[in-house]
């Protein structure tokens, strides 16, 4: 059956503000001095307009803040002035989280990833705090207090995870209270924040606490995954996803925003998926996830960070397919995934969001924005793994036109068929080391392409009738 949405000109528009820009995700600091990564940074901040980027392992020991040396310590913040030097240069800002802990003030040998960070809390807490007040008078010194005022700095992550912190979360509090005041006895004016936590975890918690202690708290930080664990873990990730309500993160924010009252509140990851290397994560089922999200939780979240920007992420070890179901928008040869192609159409989207009318469908939801010059109208067609979907008929009505002037419209796609490169890759062979060549040609499948829709008149408007495949994303752009 065709589903028909309105979308009326003539309406009251609503601000839509793009969020989801204001930090992108990234896996640890070391990256930072790559090459590939700074180049795919540049290119995510030029095309879609992040602003901050937020990685872990600042402070591990690669990087090489804190050592042990002649029974002392040794501070160096070389590496990391490195990195941020890069980001100042292309425009961007750092997210600063502060993790996992330097061996050298570490409790114990306890670590995580590839990359073996030590999540166990300090020896001494005065050394943390003197570790993060070094660092913190040590950037603004570098960049200028009101530089640095515009980075948030958080305190590590995801404490409510035994793998993540081998502390409890009295432990955390402490930790975070040590840092907090490290922070403000540099500036008042630098933001610091928590609790970073998994599944939107101990937000009343962190606020009870730094009440009743008296710590400074300027911001909120959580993350959700449809794949939380509180939904229901297991081994078998479609499975798991069957079991997942569509639109269930909206439910999360609605409740963290709720817990964080007046206080900003930052999502500082999110993905389709908490698993690395999750086959979706290559394909269109990203895409028109990621669009509906965004429409969902548009007003309940002052930043909305998508963990990551790019597949050159080692907390598995490094891997080498370009196609793996890695968290990236880019591949590790920087060719453009579907759900890259879906952040392009959202920061070409306007500042104005267009009201909509239409029966509530099942699968099928319509995301409408104009700006000055031009009017987006973006259809998702999306439900959760082994759910019911289907190929879906739609008629948009751009209705309230009487004022206008004449449209020029195009249509852009993103499906099985269309800014598919894994696709392509498949149909070369799959090459796990692809060449030059093949990787030419796989940027060229991820391209979207511009089509014609011609639309007939109905009343004072103009209706379109398009059709859009399972897990697909089709733009409408319509422009002076």
């Amino acid at each position: 059956m065709r589903t028909t949405f309105t979308v009326d000109l003539n309406q009251p528009t609503t601000p839509f503000p793009h969020y989801w820009e204001y930090c992108v995700g990234s896996c640890h600091a070391p990256l930072g001095l790559r090459e590939d990564w700074r180049r795919q940074l540049r290119q995510c901040h030029d095309e879609l307009g992040f602003r901050h980027v937020r990685f872990h392992g600042l402070l591990c020991d690669d990087m090489s803040v804190c050592t042990a040396h002649d029974g002392g310590l040794v501070y160096s913040f070389f590496n990391a002035d490195s990195v941020f030097d890069f980001l100042l240069s292309i425009g961007m800002k750092p997210f600063i989280e502060l993790s996992f802990m330097p061996s050298a003030l570490a409790s114990g040998a306890q670590t995580i990833f590839h990359y073996r960070g030590n999540v166990t809390p300090p020896q001494d807490y005065e050394a943390w705090g003197e570790l993060v007040r070094r660092l913190t008078q040590h950037l603004a010194d570098r960049y200028g207090l009101e530089e640095v005022r515009a980075w948030p700095f958080e305190v590590w992550n995801e404490p409510n995870l035994g793998g993540f912190w081998a502390g409890s979360q009295g432990d955390y509090f402490r930790l975070y209270r040590a840092a907090a005041g490290a922070i403000k006895s540099v500036d008042a004016g630098v933001r610091v924040g928590g609790p970073a936590t998994a599944n939107n975890a101990w937000i009343p918690e962190l606020r009870a606490f730094c009440d009743s202690e008296g710590v400074p708290l300027d911001f909120f930080t959580t993350h959700h995954y449809p794949t939380d664990v509180a939904l229901g873990w297991d081994t078998d990730m479609t499975g798991l996803m069957a079991r997942v309500p569509r639109g269930v993160l909206r439910d999360m924010t609605a409740r963290a925003r709720r817990e964080a009252g007046r206080l900003p509140l930052y999502y500082t990851e999110w993905n389709c998926s908490a698993g690395n290397r999750t086959p979706w994560q290559d394909e269109s089922y990203s895409a028109a996830f990621a669009i509906k999200t965004i429409a969902d939780i548009q007003g309940l979240v002052d930043g909305y960070s998508f963990w990551t920007f790019s597949d050159i992420f080692e907390e598995g070890s490094f891997p080498s397919q370009p196609f793996h179901g890695g968290f990236g928008l880019l591949t590790l040869h920087g060719v453009p995934k579907p759900v890259y192609r879906a952040f392009q159409l959202l920061h070409q989207a306007g500042d104005r969001r267009l009201a909509v009318s239409a029966n509530p469908h099942p699968t099928v939801d319509l995301l409408a924005t104009r700006s000055d010059d031009r009017i987006q109208v973006v259809v998702s067609n999306h439900n959760v793994p082994l759910a019911p979907i289907a190929e879906e008929p739609v008629t948009i009505v751009l209705a309230g036109l009487s004022g206008e002037a004449p449209l020029r419209t195009s249509l852009l796609k993103i499906d099985a068929g269309h800014a598919n490169p894994k696709r392509r890759w498949q149909e070369l062979g799959s090459p796990e080391y692809p060449d030059a060549a093949t990787i030419s040609e796989l940027l060229r499948a991820s391209k979207l392409r511009r089509a014609a829709l011609p639309g007939r008149r109905v009343d004072d408007g103009i209706a379109f009738d398009l059709t859009v495949p399972p897990h697909g994303v089709a733009a409408l752009e319509m422009r002076r």
